[in-house]
């Protein structure tokens, strides 16, 4: 047998019970195999969106529609509607969320200004990047930063 992140291959097939006993000991570990397209298809976009900012070097230039489209070989809108259909939200409101938690860990490690973490996440501006973070966190970059170092002076 081969695992992979997003794939596992059977050298030989497998009876229903044994893949079965496969999937319990997966859930114990809290995985599990997905076996709908759509699941494994939704799957694949958020580990493109969260390799894309949590983890590759720089975040793309490119409009993300088209780096995610280009990375998984589909028409954005098709992925787009497949992903809110299921999900509930948009790929951008994911995409959103995931750049402000960037932020978020940038502010805490406290080596650049928001004008440095705006540029580096491609933000228009830093009052655009402001306006965002505040939209989803409730509060804003300077307050949870404040916070941030009130926490560390009480500690």
């Amino acid at each position: 047998m081969y695992i992979d992140l997003g794939a596992v291959e059977t050298v030989e097939p497998i009876s229903a019970q044994k893949l079965n006993d496969f999937k319990e000991n997966l859930k114990q570990v809290g995985l599990e195999i997905l076996e709908d397209k759509k699941s494994i298809l939704i799957d694949k976009i958020k580990n493109v969106v969260i390799q894309m900012i949590h983890h590759d070097e720089e975040v793309p230039k490119m409009n993300f529609s088209d780096f995610i489209s280009e990375k998984l070989g589909y028409d954005y809108t098709y992925l787009s509607n497949i992903f809110s259909d299921v999900k509930g939200i948009t790929i951008q409101q994911f995409i959103i969320m995931h750049k402000i938690e960037k932020v978020k860990e940038l502010i805490l490690y406290d080596e650049l200004n928001l004008t440095e973490i705006s540029y580096k996440m491609h933000y228009s501006s830093v009052s655009h990047l402001s306006n965002q973070f505040k939209k989803i966190t409730g509060l804003t970059p300077t307050f949870f930063k404040k916070m941030k170092k009130i926490k560390s002076e009480v500690l």
